[in-house]
């Protein structure tokens, strides 16, 4: 499989990217990309993007290609891009692969860490000739003191990403990192999604040995119980959750310490999905978001949130 990560970005071939001509032109099909070019102050280069890049406003003057999933190939190559930006989880392969058969050059990114993330950030600035950019310096600065800060005693959070079935994430996710970093606990950093459904929802039903991503397992009510989160997170992304939704969950999770508590909250889902500039507003504000008080350790209703 040629989407295989190479360092912050690769091509095609699973080599570091190294453009052969100045990328004057570019095609950002990563949203969380976009607004960093933005943030780079590489705007202007841009002649092409998604729906779903709307950060900053002015992204959205930008001819759009269609979505992440189904870019208009056609589109895309009329724009003459010298480079066209995707990623793993947000792209598809078989839409990289036929720009490079155009001959379309085609850069790929996939950070699974803050720390990958703050690489991408990096190697874009160097690509574009960039010396120590503003917003590269802050995110830094703002990633060292949050590690600094990271409390021994953290709540214990189990993020929603989708309902019927609820879905999260393991640790081998971006998403959990910026958690951690932000001094958060994910209570499912160690499992593994299992196929078929049943097989993830019961851990009594065998599972089929496949090879497919594993990092965002199915979750049933009881397992989500016995791990007794502290802290429930519903973000607006990958499923719309809504601010109103915090109160029907709490009352469905009742008897949870998250729900006893009252600690269910929405929060913009782009803090924890968007690699990029983005991580600079996550690094504020979601250390306030899982502040706060919490049950006490040897509460009967704490589990280890382990794999059954």
């Amino acid at each position: 499989m040629l989407f295989q990560a190479h360092g912050p970005l690769w091509d095609l071939e699973g080599r570091p990217f190294q453009p052969e001509r100045p990328l004057r032109r570019i095609v950002s099909l990563v949203p969380s990309l976009t607004e960093t070019l933005f943030d780079l102050g590489l705007g202007d280069r841009v002649v092409g993007r998604t729906d779903y890049c709307i950060y900053p406003t002015e992204a959205r003057s930008i001819p759009s290609v269609g979505g992440t999933k189904n870019p208009d190939l056609v589109r895309v190559i009329a724009l003459q891009p010298d480079v066209v930006f995707v990623n793993v989880e947000e792209n598809r392969e078989a839409d990289a692969q036929a720009l490079a058969a155009q001959g379309i050059p085609v850069a790929v990114s996939f950070p699974r860490s803050v720390a990958e993330a703050i690489a991408l950030v990096r190697r874009l600035a160097e690509l574009f000739g960039l010396s120590h950019p503003p917003v590269l310096e802050e995110i830094e600065a703002l990633e060292a003191a949050r590690r600094q800060m990271i409390p021994e005693r953290r709540p214990r959070v189990f993020c929603a990403i989708w309902k019927d079935p609820w879905m999260t994430f393991n640790a081998e996710t971006y998403a959990h990192d910026v958690l951690t970093v932000c001094g958060g606990k994910n209570i499912f950093a160690h499992r593994r999604r299992r196929y078929p459904l049943a097989a993830d929802l019961n851990p009594e039903v065998p599972a089929r040995p496949v090879a497919r991503d594993d990092r965002y397992p199915r979750l049933s009510e009881e397992e989500i119980r016995r791990a007794a989160p502290e802290l429930i997170l519903l973000p607006s992304e990958p499923y719309p959750f809504r601010p109103e939704d915090t109160e029907t969950i709490r009352a469905h999770f009742r008897d949870t310490p998250a729900g006893r508590a009252g600690r269910v909250r929405w929060i913009d889902g782009s803090l924890l999905f968007w690699h990029g500039t983005r991580l600079r507003h996550a690094l504020r504000i979601l250390p306030e978001v899982l502040q706060g008080p919490f049950p006490a350790a040897d509460d009967p209703g704490m589990g280890d949130g382990e794999e059954p």
